[in-house]
């Protein structure tokens, strides 16, 4: 390969990198505005508005909220505001305090901030697992199935995995990222763009490569939504063993467990 071609093709290959890294959430001052209101604002507020216009506004922050996870979207504080909340910023806190109870006790859900600085949250499942039902974790939707197996990728090689690793492992199981597939489409666009907007993965250039090597890690979405025991006894399946045979794992997946409890 020419000097030129190699240029452009390191140019191409960190542009995507950028592009797959940012949240495709828009970038405005909405959140600048929101500051913390008196107390006596707060008081006010609750007078100049009916409770009946306070339901109505939690209804619509639930639905906006509800709409943005479908696609597995973060949400941005800003957003909300922006969007739903508007006149009503001063009831912010109430607002967001009833909306956060209509999700745990009506949808089995629990809003969770996933970055403090810029406060994006994401809805996390906190429906117990019905007793019985089948540990492999490979639902009827082929994305989720596909998530999955990377992530019990990643975990099995300790937090990070080389990308070319994934790519290699996806291709025995006859998943070629250089070819179209017929539930996935484009396979890379989906990892790389797909599951790292949302938040399930992230996908981190490795400093000091050349040509430029990216690995992957468990995403914030993923941290909080899916159970490295279950990945583990996912595992376990598999290969017709206990989970317990993989120390480190199995040590890490137990701690994890303690600590929620």
């Amino acid at each position: 390969m020419s000097q030129r071609k190699r240029v452009a093709a390191v140019g191409s290959q960190t542009k995507h990198f950028r592009r797959s890294q940012q949240v495709v959430l828009d970038e405005d001052d909405g959140d600048m505005s929101l500051t913390q209101p008196t107390s006596s604002q707060v008081q006010k507020a609750r007078e100049n508005f009916t409770p009946v216009q306070v339901d109505r506004k939690v209804a619509e922050v639930v639905q906006f909220i509800l709409i943005k996870d479908q696609k597995k979207i973060p949400i941005r504080r800003a957003d909300i505001a922006k969007h739903v909340i508007k006149e009503y910023k001063a009831l912010y806190q109430d607002i967001m305090k009833r909306a956060d109870r209509t999700f745990e006790q009506v949808f089995g859900l629990k809003l969770v901030e996933i970055d403090s600085k810029n406060h994006i949250y994401i809805l996390v499942n906190k429906l117990q697992p019905v007793p019985g039902e089948p540990i492999s974790m490979c639902p009827g939707n082929p994305k989720t199935g596909l998530l999955f197996v990377i992530l019990s990728i990643i975990f099995m090689k300790g937090g990070t995995v080389k990308e070319n690793v994934v790519w290699n492992t996806l291709k025995k199981l006859r998943v070629d990222v250089g070819e179209k597939h017929e539930d996935f489409g484009d396979v890379k666009k989906v990892i790389i763009d797909e599951f790292v907007r949302q938040k399930y993965l992230e996908y981190v250039r490795i400093p000091h490569t050349d040509p430029l090597e990216f690995e992957f890690r468990w995403g914030q979405r993923a941290e909080k939504e899916v159970s490295k025991m279950k990945v583990l006894e996912f595992i376990g399946e598999l290969h017709n063993q206990e989970p317990q045979s993989w120390t480190q794992q199995y040590r890490e997946a137990t701690s994890i467990e303690t600590s929620q409890r």
